[in-house]
């Protein structure tokens, strides 16, 4: 059986040129979070992803508050990357050993393949209930499950975790690599036609120009653009010296006046994945009668 086409799950014909833009690492530090918003308040943006083991997590936790209207999701992780503003799990340490380093944080990001070597499917499945019953207990209804610097959780099983997470909770979960995709479409879910865009893998010089082409080659279908807006200022520089400049050039980009140009003379409608968690309510309705 022929799997229907994304687009076409999504309410669009066969032909559109979707293109889901949701903003990562919202709650990193406050002036991601500003960014954040404005990218999507002022922007192309039309989602984000809350970490909420982050040190301004309840800072854009109070942010959504104020904005029922924003999507976001939760960005589910595993790994630290900021070693000078480290952070760690919302679980109780004693439950998941597994999932820490020698300090009781999260491991480096250089590190993800030990802590997938090693992390227990039962530790995960605690810490990713506690990260994502940090928003549920705020009062805030997410769209949305992904990972931050994980592409699928990384594992196999972490993604049929987080599936069963996203299914409890009436939830969209992310799927970039194909084996996931396929599966996805399997199940009768919308899923990305085409390989993602993570904003950190753009040269930072000529940024916009190559955001620019992606979109003028964007071809039919579904495709996903995650996108990590910052404003750049100095405490972004203290807080992430290594990043802060893709997030500026995002930043740039998103809410410039030439990228809702672009999209309007290249037809692309963009998404927020609260219209993907839409299509995934949909079908789990189909699937009950």
């Amino acid at each position: 059986m022929t799997a229907q086409p994304s687009a076409s799950l999504l309410g669009f014909p066969p032909e559109a040129r979707l293109l889901i833009v949701n903003a990562d690492d919202f709650g990193l530090h406050p002036e991601v979070n500003e960014a954040v918003v404005r990218a999507i308040e002022d922007g192309v943006a039309a989602s984000c992803s809350l970490m909420t083991p982050c040190p301004a997590a309840a800072h854009a936790m109070a942010l959504l508050r104020d904005r029922p209207e924003i999507p976001f999701g939760v960005h589910l992780t595993l790994v630290c990357e900021q070693p000078g503003r480290p952070w760690g799990p919302l679980a109780p340490r004693a439950l998941i050993p597994s999932l820490l380093d020698a300090a009781g944080g999260f491991p480096s990001f250089e590190d993800a393949p030990g802590v997938l070597a090693r992390a227990r499917l039962d530790e995960i499945e605690i810490e990713f209930r506690a990260q994502l019953h940090a928003v549920l207990d705020a009062g805030l209804e997410p769209s949305h499950l992904d990972w931050h610097c994980l592409a699928d959780g990384g594992r196999a099983d972490v993604f049929e975790l987080t599936l069963e997470l996203a299914d409890e909770h009436g939830l969209a979960v992310r799927a970039w690599l194909e084996p996931s995709r396929e599966l996805l479409r399997a199940r009768g879910l919308p899923a990305l036609d085409h390989d993602f865009l993570d904003s950190f893998a753009l040269d930072v010089a000529g940024k916009a120009e190559a955001y620019a082409r992606a979109l003028r080659e964007l071809p039919p279908g579904l495709s996903e653009w995650a996108v990590h807006p910052g404003l750049g200022g100095r405490a972004s520089q203290a807080a992430d010296p290594d990043g802060w400049r893709v997030r500026r050039g995002d930043y740039e980009f998103l809410t410039s006046p030439r990228a809702r140009e672009l999209l309007r003379e290249e037809g692309i409608t963009v998404l927020g994945y609260d219209e993907i968690r839409r299509a995934w309510t949909e079908r789990r309705r189909g699937r009950s009668r």
